[in-house]
């Protein structure tokens, strides 16, 4: 058996954001945007989404859902909310 690509386990996780937050289907990409960056271990999630991404809402729900299937959520925030080094 092959190891899981990269694609393959962000599809997987944007599937579970989609079943687990829950988000609209109509948020497909919005999904595959998350699990991309976590899939990736990217620190921050930059977005202006504040519908289905940048949502404070949906953000623990989010993060639950990326931790629960083994990858740690990017922290999720509007350009105008990047934290600056001191």
């Amino acid at each position: 058996m092959f190891p899981r690509s990269v694609r393959e386990r962000a599809a997987e996780l944007a599937e579970a954001l989609l079943r687990g937050v829950p988000l609209p289907q109509k948020a497909a990409a919005d999904a595959l945007h998350i699990a991309t960056a976590a899939v990736h271990g990217m620190q921050y999630l930059l977005t202006w989404n504040c519908t289905h991404i940048a949502n404070a809402a949906l953000r623990p729900r989010i993060e639950e859902v990326c931790r629960a299937a083994g990858f740690e959520p990017p922290l999720i925030c509007t350009p105008e909310e990047l934290p600056t080094e001191a």
